[in-house]
């Protein structure tokens, strides 16, 4: 199974185990409360979206991750299309995390 399936799979377990958030609003209370361990957006989220997350990531110094496409993660959390996500769980988020520096080299 490649890195990218794996992270999916991943994303999926996470969101089954209710330690994933969904939407561009409620990612962004989470950022700013300080419960996002890291958030995903989709690589074909609007520039706009895609900056104002990167900024409140920063800022709040949350991780973040341009990841997949809308529909693949929507997909992978059997939902509809998501753009943005975020984990809310430390343990989910650090073995992500090690799977995109390894999707990110690949």
């Amino acid at each position: 199974m490649d890195t990218k399936q794996q992270i999916l799979q991943i994303l999926g377990l996470a969101t089954r185990a209710r330690m994933t958030i969904t939407g561009e609003e409620l990612t962004i209370n989470e950022v700013r409360r300080g419960n996002a361990k890291l958030v995903i957006v989709a690589e074909d989220a609007s520039e706009n979206t895609s900056k104002k997350l990167q900024d409140k990531c920063s800022h709040y110094g949350a991780d973040i991750q341009i990841f997949g496409t809308r529909a693949e993660i929507g997909h992978a959390i059997g939902k509809e299309e998501r753009v943005v996500m975020a984990v809310t769980d430390a343990g989910f988020a650090k073995k992500l995390m090690s799977l995109f520096d390894e999707y990110n080299r690949g």
